[in-house]
């Protein structure tokens, strides 16, 4: 019983870690990313970091609702169910 409570908590601590780990690295790319745009041409060219920027943000979402969301919630509920 105490063994699958400290495994759980293992999970949840490094699922929030990763998640930790996927914003710092989305923040220095993305960051990157509008630097390389703003020096090669900025306002004269197409915004075209918005894309990755975007669709990145979307996948960083769903690892956020997986670490700390409604998947947690579901899980625990499942769990509880059966």
């Amino acid at each position: 019983m105490k063994k699958d409570i400290n495994e759980e908590l293992l999970h949840e601590v490094k699922a929030i870690s990763g998640f930790k780990t996927h914003v710092s690295i989305y923040i220095v790319i993305v960051g990157l990313l509008w630097v390389i745009w703003l020096i090669k041409g900025g306002l004269d060219i197409h915004p075209w970091p918005v894309y990755p920027t975007v669709a990145w943000g979307i996948g960083l979402f769903f690892h956020y609702m997986s670490a700390y969301g409604i998947y947690r919630k579901v899980e625990k509920e499942q769990d509880e169910l059966t």
